[in-house]
């Protein structure tokens, strides 16, 4: 199977497998926020923590299989040090690039989690930033970032050198209230998850608006508070509904598909903790994982935090090159991960 492969009517996202587990140290995730797949094939997640609590940030490092590799970064304001540590992407040499809220800048690593560079001041002037959150790297390996507060995306060269910027606060075609995350196809057209408008944008290159997908709602292919947005190369777009705690699929030209509210067990990690852990593993046994809740059928919030399957939090979503889809979720410390069956 290839991520090239034309959708039919029999295709559908199948449950894979987990990969996590709740730790402020060491091999595990702590409130991730994000995640990117380096050109390497390796799994690296931003852990922010929670707000004003440093411990627990960093960057782990690990595989597909669930294999941990290392971590790198930590709280703080120094050079590689974060604080509200919102997006995480790589370029095609495998550097890491990270932005942080707080500090109001991004900071650059290497494959190897070495600190190379940072920049940014807080303002709204060009090149400034106020909040920045989600990253992409374009086809020409430039830094697209957007600037949440100033409702803005700003390009930037891979050395931090600013380019140009497009976007302005409001919710007419082409304008942005809070955006949050942004992927980039093949061709260069940049996608947005304008949270607070509840949609998704689609700018060309250079910025000029192409189209909008989704309303505010709860009904397929309505959305609430989007956070993250990925393309696969066959021009499905893949959500992250924050809001919604789901996953929704559409066509390339907007039309809803498929959604996913979560199917995950334990991970590997869990799995061996709960070996090691016999107390632990008895009181989640005797624990009613999947309750019963009619009364909380409208309210996915309250169902996803009582149901450990289900997605909560589900912040990022990622697609790797063999078409994988990655689910961040920053409430239950995991990545839940699909694969299409055909």
């Amino acid at each position: 199977m290839t991520s090239t492969q034309v959708l039919s009517s029999s295709d559908s996202m199948v449950y894979s497998h987990a990969i996590g587990i709740c730790t402020m140290r060491g091999r595990g995730f702590y409130c991730p926020v994000d995640t990117v797949i380096d050109p390497s094939g390796r799994i690296l997640v931003l852990n922010r923590s929670i707000d004003r609590d440093i411990e627990g940030i960093r960057v782990t490092v690990c595989g597909p299989n669930s294999e941990f590799y290392m971590v790198f970064g930590h709280g703080g304001t120094g050079n590689g040090e974060f604080i509200w540590p919102s997006s995480i992407t790589c370029d095609r040499s495998g550097n890491s690039y990270i932005a942080d809220q707080y500090l109001n800048r991004i900071s650059i690593f290497d494959p190897e989690g070495k600190f190379i560079s940072n920049w940014g001041t807080e303002g709204s002037l060009p090149g400034q930033f106020n909040g920045p959150s989600g990253l992409a790297m374009d086809p020409d390996d430039n830094l697209l970032v957007v600037d949440h507060l100033n409702n803005r995306i700003q390009k930037y060269t891979a050395r931090g050198e600013y380019m140009s910027q497009f976007g302005s606060s409001g919710p007419a075609e082409g304008e942005l209230d809070m955006p949050w995350g942004i992927d980039v196809n093949y061709k260069g057209e940049i996608f947005i998850a304008d949270w607070r408008n509840d949609r998704i944008q689609v700018f060309s290159t250079n910025g000029d608006f192409i189209a909008k997908f989704g309303e505010s709602g709860q009904e397929n292919g309505q959305l609430n508070r989007p956070s993250s947005v990925t393309v696969d190369t066959q021009g499905l777009i893949y959500i992250a509904d924050w809001g919604n705690e789901r996953i929704q699929i559409l066509d390339k030209e907007g039309n809803f598909v498929t959604k996913l509210r979560g199917d995950a067990g334990l991970s590997k990690w869990a799995d061996e903790f709960m070996t090691a852990n016999v107390d632990e593993a008895t009181a989640r046994e005797n624990s009613e994982m999947e309750p019963n809740l009619p009364h909380l059928k409208n309210d996915p919030h309250e169902e996803s935090s009582h149901i450990e399957k289900l997605f909560w939090g589900p912040v990022s979503v990622n697609i790797d090159s063999a078409g994988k889809l990655y689910v961040t979720e920053s409430n239950r410390h995991r990545i839940q991960v699909y694969d299409w069956s055909r």
